[in-house]
């Protein structure tokens, strides 16, 4: 995690910035470690015997927090968080619209507590709009975007990225993209305000480059026919004989030369057939053959750390063991599991790595200036 120009002797990029957490299911949690990673002190509010979509003891995505155990029915509970956001620069939540509203924990409630609050909304569909108030998950937002439907085989349905495009991507990352836009505003104005992220949008943002290519005709084909989507025979994955898979992405000539020239093939015939649709076909036939003759490693062994830009698939487990991987970090072993390291890395205000587990929630009251009860004193 350390430059090796720079010693990394700073406090984390977000030292000093308090953050109020309530928790909630996928992206805005995600937010939350984001935010812990990069120095942030965040408090997590959880309601007591809170059903979890998916129950798992040191869950990475719950890294770095403090938690609170409160019921938000009850007013003593509501008047502590109020008392905790008067000491807070940033709040974040992930329920649907009204809710916080209906709880007395509104951002017209809480910026009139603390008008230099940063208030995070994480959602699906968005604050507004005919279906903002419907629920939903990643996929759903997937699919109302046009991102869902260009993903998959062109012979089969659309395939589920996993939750990182929807959740994750224009879900959290996008929610804390707002928030430190916003503290860096702060900066200027004095003042805090409401930062709506809605997946819906954020996956809608990262659409920009395939949205280019097809207003200008170069993703005009059904899934599983254009460029990106694993028609292109330089652009896909491959079976190796041992059941495994080598992932090839040469897009570029001087790549894919390079390609041809690690499988040993004739430069002459090949070379111009890359961008030739009517070719890709054929390409991806013969590729097929070729990669099927050999085991994954093998290939591995040939064709990576070359400009082929062709790499092994990897399950978990491989890819923590994968000697870039562990030459970055990428991959730490905390609480007795695999987990992400934090990202990105800085030259000098390095994210630690020293307390990712959850912890009690009742010391950070004290941290705070904020007394059990909520009232407030100067921390």
């Amino acid at each position: 995690m350390k430059s090796d120009t720079m010693p990394n002797t700073a406090k984390p990029p977000l030292s000093g910035i308090r953050v109020l957490e309530f928790a909630g299911l996928g992206p805005a949690p995600y937010a939350g470690m984001l935010l812990a990673d990069l120095g942030a002190d965040v408090l997590r509010i959880e309601r007591p015997g809170e059903a979890e979509l998916f129950p798992v003891q040191n869950a990475p995505v719950l890294r770095g927090r403090r938690t609170l155990n409160r019921d938000l029915k009850d007013k003593t509970a509501v008047d502590l968080c109020l008392a905790i956001i008067e000491k807070a620069d940033v709040l974040i939540e992930g329920f649907r619209p009204g809710v916080m509203e209906r709880l007395g924990l509104g951002p017209d409630v809480a910026l009139a507590r603390n008008p230099r609050l940063i208030y995070g909304r994480m959602t699906g569909w968005g604050q507004d709009g005919p279906l903002a108030r419907t629920a939903g998950h990643d996929l759903t937002f997937l699919a109302l975007t046009g991102a869902l439907e260009a993903i998959g085989p062109a012979d089969g349905p659309p395939v589920p990225p996993l939750n990182l495009v929807g959740d994750m991507g224009g879900g959290g990352a996008f929610l804390v993209i707002g928030v430190l836009a916003a503290l860096l505003e702060r900066q200027n104005s004095g003042l805090g305000q409401v930062v709506d992220a809605a997946i819906l949008d954020g996956v809608a943002s990262q659409l920009a480059i395939v949205l280019g290519l097809w207003n200008g005709g170069l993703w005009e084909r059904p899934r599983g026919h254009n460029l990106l989507d694993g028609a292109a025979p330089f652009y896909r994955t491959y079976r190796c004989s041992d059941g495994k898979f080598i992932a090839v992405a040469a897009l570029e000539p001087k790549f894919y030369a390079e390609l041809i020239d690690r499988l040993g093939l004739d430069p002459a015939q090949y070379l111009p057939r890359q961008y030739d649709r009517s070719q890709w076909p054929r390409l991806h036939r013969e590729f097929a053959a070729i990669f099927a003759a050999k085991p994954r490693d093998e290939w591995a062994s040939l064709l990576e750390g070359s400009d082929a830009c062709a790499v092994p698939v990897l399950d978990f487990a491989e890819a923590a063991r994968h000697p870039h991987n562990r030459a970055r970090s990428t991959f730490i072993e905390d609480g007795g599991g695999l987990q992400p390291s934090p990202a990105p890395r800085f030259s000098r205000s390095t994210p630690s790595l020293s307390s990712h587990s959850q912890s009690d929630g009742e010391d950070a009251l004290k941290d705070w200036g904020v007394a059990p009860g909520g009232s407030t004193s100067s921390p």
